[in-house]
């Protein structure tokens, strides 16, 4: 098995993921073809991605221009704990106010982590609908990687960097982190 094939993620993996982060690269075309990426918040209808933006944003023209969108889910701050979801798939436009609504209801709720069934926080998530649409994202295809199922720190040696180099920069990591944790303790 190749290490692309054993950093795969399962269909349930990549629905936990999905599930539990919050936020995501969107990638859309420019008219000139160059990539145009934002961070948003989104939801899941049925395990697809939903967002929802102002009608005349960016991301909003150049999706009616060409629905071909990208959506990067990731998290990990070192190499060894990398994770994510690249979906790629179009974008489909959503602009029936009741379903506007109920995605941007969805993205509130994951963004703010709390309900949204007060009345002061549906009117606001209702007043702000009225100028924006959703969209669900119908994927053609998914890829996904999970670093710590390669063990260790994730170091791959190499011929400029042999293994007994990489060993030993893991272990001082590891020391200084833990007095670093150490220091924090104390003051």
């Amino acid at each position: 098995m190749n290490q692309r094939a054993r950093i795969a993620m399962s269909e349930e993996e990549i629905a936990e993921l999905l599930l539990d982060a919050r936020k995501l690269q969107l990638g859309t075309i420019n008219p000139d073809g160059t990539p145009h990426l934002v961070t948003m918040f989104y939801g899941l209808d049925d395990g697809r991605v939903t967002f929802w933006t102002y009608a005349k944003s960016q991301k909003a023209r150049n999706i009616e221009r060409d629905p071909r969108v990208s959506c990067l889910v990731e998290t990990g701050d070192e190499y060894a704990r990398l994770r994510g979801v690249l979906v790629y798939g179009k974008a489909r436009l959503i602009d029936d106010p009741a379903a506007v609504l109920e995605v941007g209801l969805d993205v509130t709720r994951r963004m703010t982590g709390v309900p949204v069934d007060s009345p002061e926080a549906r009117a606001y998530v209702e007043h702000t609908a009225r100028k924006r649409v959703a969209y669900v994202v119908e994927p053609a295809r998914v890829v996904s990687w999970d670093h710590r199922k390669l063990g260790g720190d994730g170091s791959v040696p190499t011929r400029d960097r042999p293994l007994r180099e990489l060993q030993r920069d893991a272990t001082h990591r590891r020391r200084t982190r833990h007095e670093d944790q150490g220091r924090l303790r104390r003051v």
